[in-house]
């Protein structure tokens, strides 16, 4: 997949060129049929489909405060985006200054740069531009006046309910896997980079990853049997999220630790992508040290079971 950095680039793209724009936060089954459309249509009259996003979410500019978690970060956006089969991507710089550009200017520059714009594929309650003012009816007017066609993809909907990042949000912060599984096509994952802990885990025994992830939406708190996909392979281990009670008195930073079964290598700097398959238990505080390493070796050998008997489900 190649990736462009600015609208200048959509020059380099031979063309008729078919756009898909949206933040696509989740690639979710909605995001999914904006993009298909996209990709379908490129192929049938012999040109190239680009997908169009922006980084950060837009909303950590315009409202920070008010930001939510995320499903998926920029860099496990363009991998999800890659696994689709996406050609050409092209991330834009989400910033005040780019906030500023009207709806107008935004489609006039895009349409000056590719080379042609053939089509643009939305959602139809899509809205873009300074204060949100752009939407379906306005793109349909300037596709008309410059020449490239506009399509307004319908919302897709699992068991009756729209599907959206936001009730996808709330169905994994309820720790509803299947729910969010549903909705996005896929199991839910995220996307979290190895960094140095306390290596606490190595001494009682089980050395343990913890991940920062790229301000993901975690689920509820608690010991999970799960797995862990690095380089292309996937291994299986128990994941705890949490403030660890035991060893930090309850601290409001919540962590995520990661024990992969009979693995023993330097991860540190590493992006691990982590599914979780079965709740197991809530956090718990315990009284010393050797409570939390039988109850951890418990939690290992019920994982273990658990995959054996390939109840992940």
């Amino acid at each position: 997949m190649r990736i462009l950095r600015s609208i200048p680039q959509l020059a380099q793209v031979p063309g008729p060129i078919f756009l898909a724009i949206g933040v696509f936060d989740g690639v979710h089954r909605g995001h999914q049929a904006v993009i298909g459309t996209a990709v379908r249509h490129a192929a049938e009259a012999g040109g190239q489909a680009v997908v169009v996003t922006f980084d950060p979410h837009p909303m950590k500019i315009l409202r920070p405060n008010e930001s939510p978690r995320l499903l998926t970060a920029t860099q496990h956006k363009i991998a999800l985006l890659r696994d689709l089969g996406v050609s050409h991507l092209l991330v834009l710089k989400f910033d005040r200054a780019f906030a500023s550009t009207s709806p107008e200017g935004f489609v006039r520059q895009l349409a000056s740069a590719a080379q042609p714009l053939r089509e643009i594929c939305v959602g139809q309650e899509w809205s873009f531009g300074k204060n949100r003012a752009g939407n379906l009816a306005l793109l349909q007017k300037l596709g008309a006046q410059l020449g490239f066609n506009v399509v307004g993809v319908e919302p897709v909907t699992s068991n009756g309910t729209i599907i959206s990042s936001t009730a996808i949000r709330k169905a994994v912060e309820a720790g509803d896997f299947a729910t969010a599984a549903r909705m996005l096509g896929r199991d839910y994952t995220i996307l979290g980079r190895v960094e140095a802990g306390q290596h606490l885990g190595r001494t009682l025994g089980f050395p343990t990853a913890n991940l920062s992830a790229h301000s993901e939406q975690f689920p509820p708190n608690g010991v999970y049997a799960a797995e862990g996909m690095l380089e292309g392979k996937t291994y299986r281990g128990v994941v705890n999220l949490g403030v660890r009670p035991t060893i930090s008195g309850g601290s409001p930073q919540r962590v995520l630790e990661f024990h992969l079964f009979d693995f023993d290598r330097d991860l540190y700097g590493e992006d691990v992508e982590l599914k979780f398959l079965r709740y197991l238990r809530p956090e718990k505080k315990f009284e010393n040290l050797a409570g939390l390493r039988e109850q951890i070796a418990r939690d290992v050998a019920q994982a273990r079971e658990i995959f054996a008997a390939g109840g992940t489900r």
